[in-house]
């Protein structure tokens, strides 16, 4: 799996307190289950049992899984709720690139926000359909700083939908 644009991520197998010092308990349940994910690509958690590993309330279990495993990141989430109740987590796998690139568009409609577009380009970074340089790239081209204009999220939707689509078109080929 390739880094995070921009951010170089501490492996869980190095020692314990040398990766606690530098995440903080939300970067620890995310590193966590995304290491279980590696493992299995569908993965069931209890909430209670989570919060009681991490020493922190079963909020914060809802507040990682509904930012960090959302489906613009890759994920489908399902829970149940009650005393047998889960979450359940999956990494969403495409079978081609293309059939990736038009799942990807159909998330969002005329908007876009600078945090999902972010996830978006994160995720095809991921996946390998574009390169670092891409990714920071793009980055540049969807920030806050650069579309300080009344109508930013639509024109970030317009700019990802046509990236989505050429990058599609090129896959075809």
């Amino acid at each position: 799996m390739r880094k995070k644009l921009g951010i170089i991520k501490v492996s869980i197998s190095q020692g314990r307190n040398e990766f606690m010092a530098q995440q903080n308990t939300s970067d620890l349940i995310e590193a966590y289950i995304k290491q279980i994910l590696e493992e299995s690509e569908i993965i069931e958690i209890r909430r209670a049992e989570m919060a009681s590993l991490f020493h922190c309330v079963p909020s914060q279990i809802n507040y990682v899984i509904n930012t960090r495993f959302t489906i613009t990141r890759g994920y489908s989430v399902e829970s149940k709720r009650g005393g047998g109740g889960y979450i359940r987590i999956e990494k969403v796998r495409m079978s081609s690139c293309h059939q990736f690139l038009e799942h990807v568009k159909r998330l969002f409609g005329d908007e876009l926000t600078e945090k999902d577009a972010i996830a978006i380009i994160q995720k095809l970074y991921e996946e390998e359909i574009i390169t670092e340089r891409e990714g920071h790239l793009l980055l540049t081209t969807i920030a806050k700083s650069v579309l300080t204009i009344a109508e930013e999220d639509q024109i970030r939707a317009s700019l990802m939908r046509a990236i989505l689509e050429r990058l599609s078109y090129e896959d075809r080929k």
